[in-house]
């Protein structure tokens, strides 16, 4: 029986207004999230659309989709009805809890925001949101997707709640009382609809700088910070419970219902962090401080076919491998002995595209398994939860066929694109994702096709129960999903960027945080981007043996993959690479400063013996990055960490710190490896034996194709896309 949401209603039409106006304020960053997880052709539905803007979004950015926008309150599907309209749109009223669309019949199927009202209104039944996904899986067609956008539960634990006592009086009332006494407040009142409203707390007492401290359940500190700040309609937003599962809860739930998990990625609105969290309330346990929580969770899945898999399990590992093969090499000059894994033979990625309604499009390899990413390892920094099946470029090793035939075989086995539907072949540039130790290249190739909207499962050569399927893809999309976290494999979103630059188009709208350091003192040390690539060749490195305490090994590790109803299907083997003593986190640093009319990125002037192995020299332009210590493990450390390393190593202070984009693995099929990067601003420069370069940033993108460090790679297209640079 449909829940009562006629409680939720806001009055009048100029509440309506405000909280739509609420709503509009957020949806590019909805439809980045969302977007690149459907195809552009087909229907989808977006439930509980709110204002319809979102849904009038997806319908003009992609004229082949049959969008409908669905709303339980009238009033709303009126007001979208009536101000959006579009021949591809339609808007109807209907429960999200309740059966809408014919079973089997929807591509695609989008709630943002909105199960948390199917909880909240049904007597705050945590699995009324279960109940609801199933409902709407059954919607699906096979590999249709049902996207989530939603709060997320961080977790169970107390926590330290720190919020200001002085930013207005000590009454209840929400329009002029301070924070403090608002939190006291909603400890009276959440849960208002049940017959037990409230909870629980310690109070803790003043703090000496204007702060009281209360002890709280994490789940309800986030409860509070969440919605402190929505004071004007106050007494609707008190009704809700915004924090009904946690990141794990979702993706057990996606994966029951027989939906591979995509993505599950806790978001950060850096507006919201920076104007409502920073400096306006701390988070803290055991004496330590605790990231603020995510301010929306995406969760993506596709619902697949009876006998493939959704998720993968660890069942037996042991050191070494027959595959991959670790080497030593000696640096002449440090002394210190490198350790590199060997992978044979070169990868070649292969990015078709076409163009429609001006919007260019690729395809790519959707739901390949790559169990190595949900190998028993360390928990993420972000609260990501790892997912065993990503979209990635075509890829094929490439062996004694030249880069031409080789491309024309992936297109016509893969995709069924014959020769005759190819327009044009042209090789892109040559990088390697992870140079620090793995020796592997990529090589890059741009195949415009026939506009093709295709579905076409892969060739069964993965040893699971699918090897993926090829989808056309919004080239735009990969890169706005890949900046909040949606898109984990780095080679698509680098070949997306070089494809632009290859075709001078426009990179879009940057949806991550604003990367805008302030005006500082001229570099101590700059070049022009041309000089970079003149210099003499190095080379640092010769073989060696082992040193006493080996950095890397390689594991051959043996896994399950489940079906939904947890039958093995496969019991896939892969050989990874491991660090022994740090995580396998790594951070990355965009080093900017900003200088003139000029934006600067600090570039480090390194040697690997992967770019030795390859080509013959040593020396190579980095960004600086660092693998992790184990026991930083959340955002808040690795920040730190950063920090501190880039004062020690390369004597630079270091003033605001942005999050550069979403975490993302370079090397999926080796390792479990996860890179978060920053942007950090110069504050001062010390002498170091280290000094970074800085290159003026417009200029480095022109020469782009040089740049051979993956890692480097990501923070030039990245900080470009961020500053509103063109490719």
């Amino acid at each position: 029986m449909p829940g009562d949401y006629s409680v939720q209603h806001r009055g009048d039409r100029g509440a309506y207004e405000r909280y739509l106006a609420g709503m509009d304020a957020s949806m590019r960053q909805k439809v980045a999230l969302t977007a690149a997880h459907f195809l552009c052709v087909g229907k989808i539905a977006d439930l509980g659309m709110g204002s319809g803007s979102g849904s009038h979004a997806f319908a003009q950015l992609y004229p082949g989709l049959d969008v409908v926008g669905v709303d339980v309150n009238p009033e709303m599907v009126s007001l979208a009805s009536e101000r959006y309209r579009l021949p591809n749109l339609s808007f109807v009223a209907g429960d999200v809890a309740a059966r809408v669309f014919e079973p089997s019949s929807m591509d695609g199927l989008l709630d943002s925001s909105v199960l948390h009202h199917v909880t909240s209104f049904n007597g705050y039944d945590r699995d009324a949101a279960a109940r609801a996904l199933a409902v709407q899986a059954g919607q699906l067609r096979s590999y249709g997707v049902l996207v989530v956008r939603d709060f997320v539960d961080p977790g169970p634990g107390q926590v330290r709640l720190e919020l200001p006592a002085t930013d207005g009086d000590d009454s209840e009332d929400p329009t002029r009382c301070s924070t403090a006494a608002l939190f006291r407040r909603f400890a009276k009142e959440f849960r208002k609809l049940s017959e037990q409203p409230g909870f629980a707390f310690t109070d803790l007492g003043a703090t000496t700088d204007g702060f009281h401290s209360f002890d709280v359940s994490h789940t309800l500190a986030a409860e509070f910070l969440l919605r402190k700040d929505y004071r004007a309609d106050w007494d609707t937003e008190v009704l809700e419970e915004y924090t009904f599962m946690t990141a794990a809860e979702f993706q057990r739930c996606f994966e029951g219902l027989g939906l591979r998990v995509l993505a599950c990625v806790p978001v950060r609105n850096p507006w919201i962090v920076k104007n409502r969290f920073e400096g306006k309330a701390r988070l803290s346990r055991n004496g330590r401080a605790v990231d603020f929580p995510a301010t929306n969770l995406l969760i993506a899945g596709e619902r697949v076919p009876s006998g493939e898999g959704v998720g993968f399990r660890e069942t037996a590992r042991r050191e070494g491998g027959s595959f991959l093969r670790l080497e030593h090499f000696l640096h002449q000059r440090r002394g210190k002995v490198y350790d590199l894994v060997f992978r044979p033979n070169r990868t070649l990625d292969v990015v078709p595209y076409f163009e429609v309604d001006r919007d260019i499009m690729v395809l790519a390899r959707r739901s390949y398994p790559r169990p190595i990413l949900q190998r028993r390892g360390d928990p993420s920094l972000d609260g990501s939860s790892p997912v065993g099946y990503v979209t990635e470029p075509l890829s094929v090793v490439q062996e004694e066929r030249p880069l031409g035939q080789s491309v024309e075989q992936l297109l016509a086995s893969a995709a069924g694109v014959g020769p005759d539907r190819i327009r044009q072949l042209f090789p892109g540039s040559v990088y390697f994702p992870s140079p620090g130790g793995i020796q592997e290249e990529v090589r890059t190739a741009f195949v415009e096709v026939d506009p093709l909207f295709v579905e076409r499962a892969m060739d069964p050569t993965s040893g699971c129960s699918t090897s993926g399927h090829i989808r056309a893809l919004s080239a735009e999309q990969v890169l706005r999903a890949a900046q909040v976290g949606g898109l984990p494999d780095a080679r698509l979103e680098l070949g997306v960027y070089e494809l632009f630059a290859r075709l001078g188009r426009s990179l879009g709208p940057w949806l991550g945080e604003a990367l805008q350091p302030t005006e500082g003192a001229a570099p101590r040390r700059a070049a022009p981007a041309q000089e970079l690539f003149r210099r003499p060749p190095r080379r640092a490195f010769v073989p060696s043996q082992a040193s006493a305490d080996p950095f890397l090994q390689v594991f051959t590790v043996d896994f399950e993959e489940l079906g939904h109803e947890g039958r093995v299907l496969s019991k896939p083997q892969r050989e990874l690479v491991v660090p022994r003593t740090r995580s396998e986190g790594t951070v990355m640093a965009a080093v900017l400063r900003r200088y003139g009319e000029g934006l600067y990125l600090g570039l480090d002037d390194d040697d690997l013996p992967a770019v030795q192995a390859f080509e013959g020299r040593s020396d190579v332009w980095t960004t600086p990055a660092w693998r992790l210590p184990e026991d930083v493990n959340d955002l808040l450390r690795a920040e730190s960490f950063l920090r501190e390393r880039l004062l020690q190593e390369h004597g630079i202070s270091c003033g605001q710190v942005w999050s550069l984009g979403g975490r993302y693995h370079p090397s999926a099929g080796l390792t479990a490896e996860a890179v978060y990067p920053f942007a950090v601003e110069v504050l001062g420069e010390d002498a170091s034996d280290k000094p970074l370069t800085f290159v003026p940033l417009d200029e480095l993108i022109q020469h782009a194709e040089q740049v051979v460090d993956g890692h480097l790679r990501i923070a030039l297209w990245r900080c470009a896309h961020g500053s509103g640079l063109k490719p």
